[in-house]
């Protein structure tokens, strides 16, 4: 690697995508394989949807709201790392008491139940939440004994990451299609 271009890669924290160290270093291009990652879950997820959308040429622009899809991402966040989940194990399954507050309470109140009725009848599941002044719980059961066992190992998040509606349902909330 040519002097410069190394001390310019270690001043901006190494090679830039897009060729961009390259422009900066006159034309030279970094070596080697560039990141695939965006460097952030959320905007990488927000990058492969408008990568989707610009390469479908039936797009309706009119319709896609990507503030939308950001919205769901906070929601997902909010759900995942800052909502406090009691997990107790109940016949059949496990009761998950989630509770939080302010930004961290909408986001239980819109995704759990709406979680709950996706993957409610998948793997012999039966899936369904109770309000709570502070949350939800979330009750997933089945009557086939290797699913309870599945279902408890998994636990809150396990179970809320299940399903294989995740990447339809942020397409469909990108292009202005989904219904919730």
């Amino acid at each position: 690697m040519h002097g410069d271009q190394m001390r310019g890669e270690q001043m901006m924290g190494g090679p830039m995508p897009g060729g961009m160290m390259g422009d900066r270093m006159g034309g030279m291009k970094p070596a080697g394989a560039l990141p695939t990652l965006s460097g952030q879950d959320a905007f990488a997820a927000v990058q492969e949807v408008v990568r989707i959308l610009l390469a479908d040429p039936n797009t309706d622009w009119s319709k896609v709201n990507l503030d939308r899809l950001r919205e769901h991402l906070i929601d997902m966040d909010e759900v995942s790392l800052r909502a406090a989940a009691a997990v107790l194990p109940i016949d059949g399954g496990i009761q998950a008491i989630v509770t939080g507050e302010g930004r961290t309470l909408e986001a239980i109140k819109r995704m759990v139940p709406e979680h709950a009725q996706e993957i409610n009848g998948q793997n012999n599941w039966q899936a369904r939440t109770e309000p709570l002044p502070n949350g939800v719980t979330l009750i997933v059961t089945s009557s086939d004994p290797k699913q309870v066992a599945i279902i408890r190992g998994l636990g809150f998040i396990g179970v809320m990451a299940s399903g294989t509606h995740h990447q339809a349902h942020h397409l469909m909330m990108a292009k202005g299609t989904y219904p919730h």
